[in-house]
C-alpha cells in the first residue's frame, strides 16, 4: 500500500468528493473517480483497498484537515464565546466553501454502511474533544453556567451545527448557510452563559449589519 500522502493522494481524495456527490457512495465508481482524479484504475488500489476505503480517508483527510485549521483559529483565543463564535463561523465557512464536500459530509455518509459510519464515529472524536475543551474552559473562566455538563453541551453544539448545515445542503432554496453564524451563535451562546446573555459576536469574524 502506497503511503497515503502526494498529489495523486490528494487528486484521488478530491476526485472522490466529486464523484460521491454527484452519484451518491452507493453508485460511484471506482473507475469514474479514477477518471476524474486523471489517475489509471490501479492506482486508486495502490492507495485505497476498496471504495469504502477511499470514503473513509476521505472523511478523515477533511476532517482532519478542518480539526486541525480549527484548533489553529482558537488556539490564542482567551474568551471563551469568542472561541465558539470562531468555531460556529469556521464550520459554516468551510462547508459553504465546497458545496460537494457538505453533500458528501452531510448526506452521503449518513446513507453509509454500519462499519462505515463505526470508523467515522472515531474520526470525528477529536472534533468532538475540541468543542468539549472550549464548553470546559467557558466553565472554569466563569463565563459558561456551571450546571452546563460539558458532554451534553458538546453534542447539542454539534448536533446544532450539523443540522443547520444538512437544512443547507437539502434545500431547494438558495441562501448563504455563513448568514446563519449570528443566529446560530447567539442561540447556543445564551444556553451556556451564566446570566442566559450572549456577549456581542466579533465583528473582525462577521460583519454584522
Amino acid at each position: 500500500m502506497a503511503k497515503r500522502t502526494g498529489e495523486k493522494y490528494q487528486a484521488i481524495i478530491e476526485a472522490a468528493v466529486k464523484v460521491i456527490a454527484g452519484s451518491g457512495y452507493h453508485n460511484a465508481q471506482v473507475t469514474r473517480i479514477a477518471k476524474e482524479a486523471g489517475v489509471a484504475d490501479g492506482t486508486i488500489y495502490l492507495y485505497f483497498e476498496n471504495k469504502e476505503d477511499v470514503l473513509i480517508s476521505l472523511f478523515r483527510t477533511k476532517m482532519g484537515q478542518f480539526t486541525a485549521s480549527a484548533e489553529k483559529e482558537i488556539s490564542n483565543l482567551e474568551d471563551p464565546f469568542e472561541m465558539l463564535a470562531r468555531l460556529i463561523h469556521l464550520h459554516f465557512s468551510r462547508l459553504q466553501g465546497d458545496r460537494n464536500l457538505a453533500a458528501v459530509l452531510q448526506i452521503e455518509l449518513r446513507q453509509s454502511d454500519p462499519s462505515i459510519r463505526k470508523n467515522i464515529s472515531q474520526i470525528i472524536k477529536e472534533y468532538y474533544n475540541l468543542i468539549e475543551q472550549i464548553i470546559k474552559y467557558g466553565i472554569e473562566k466563569g463565563s459558561f453556567s456551571p450546571q452546563v455538563s460539558p458532554n451534553v453541551a458538546r453534542k447539542i453544539v454539534f448536533g446544532s451545527l450539523d443540522e443547520v448545515a444538512t437544512c443547507w445542503v437539502l434545500s431547494s432554496r438558495h441562501y448563504n448557510l455563513i448568514d446563519l453564524t449570528l443566529q446560530v451563535y447567539e442561540i447556543i451562546a445564551r444556553g451556556l452563559s451564566i446570566d442566559g446573555k450572549a456577549p456581542p459576536f466579533p465583528a473582525e469574524i462577521l460583519p454584522v449589519h
